[in-house]
């Protein structure tokens, strides 16, 4: 039987420390959550590296938006897979789409290189893609291991059809490892684990708004967008992954 995992997506040295001490198997490091992350900063992998060796997924992805990179934006992600690698990375989250909303798998092939045989995650790209199903059998033909999923829709539950055919197809292909995310806390864990019994690894971010230290607050000047609440800062709690952690392995 396979381990559950229980993967916790973390943008900051509080967030990494607060699911290490929950009890996260794994981390996926990312800049900017806010966006839905982006590709994370060197810096900050050494300093989760400098105090654990919990295994650390980092997401490939060079801004917000669609999946359709360019050739330019293509050959900034092999050398942040590089730099990321040496220093400390276990795997790496990536995703291409083409236009037409299916794998790119000419553009991911370099990517997958570039990894040198780390572990690979496709990201929510499929959740985006044209038939999420059929994304799911591509990345398991390119080797890719896991693959992070809300079943194509906005939250995990809503697409719970589409995980149950993955986990289906995982269970009768030997196919990647699916990834349950959107919307996942302790609650989540335990209805899936109850009605797809197949469901062993789960994503999650587990934030929490932590008040902002700052004593002077200039209203009415944002940083970015409008209306973008800039006096929390959005760390994971450590109590919603521990709960998870209970959810996971009761």
């Amino acid at each position: 039987m396979k381990k559950r995992v229980l993967e916790i997506c973390v943008d900051s040295l509080a967030s990494a420390r607060a699911a290490i001490a929950g009890g996260a198997d794994r981390l996926e490091l990312c800049s900017a959550l806010a966006v839905g992350g982006l590709t994370p900063f060197e810096a900050l992998l050494r300093q989760i590296r400098a105090e654990s060796d919990v295994a650390i997924r980092c997401l490939m992805r060079p801004r917000a938006g669609d999946f359709l990179y360019t050739p330019e934006e293509l050959e900034m992600l092999k050398m942040q897979i590089v730099q990321l690698k040496s220093a400390g990375a276990s795997g790496f989250v990536i995703g291409c789409l083409n236009a037409q909303g299916d794998l790119d798998t000419e553009a991911m092939k370099p990517l997958i290189d570039a990894a040198g045989g780390l572990g690979l995650t496709l990201h929510r790209a499929v959740d985006v893609s044209r038939d999420p199903v059929q994304t799911y059998l591509d990345a398991g033909e390119l080797g890719i291991d896991t693959v992070l999923t809300s079943g194509g829709a906005s939250a995990c539950t809503a697409g719970e059809a589409v995980i149950a055919r993955m986990l289906q197809l995982r269970e009768e292909q030997n196919g990647p490892e699916v990834l349950i995310g959107a919307g996942v806390k302790a609650s989540v864990i335990t209805h899936f684990r109850t009605a797809l019994p197949l469901s062993r690894a789960f994503h999650m971010s587990g934030k929490t708004d932590v008040e902002s230290r700052m004593a002077f607050r200039r209203e009415g000047v944002p940083m970015g967008l409008p209306g973008l609440d800039e006096w929390h800062i959005q760390q994971t709690s450590l109590e919603a992954v521990q709960a998870a952690r209970a959810a996971l392995d009761a």
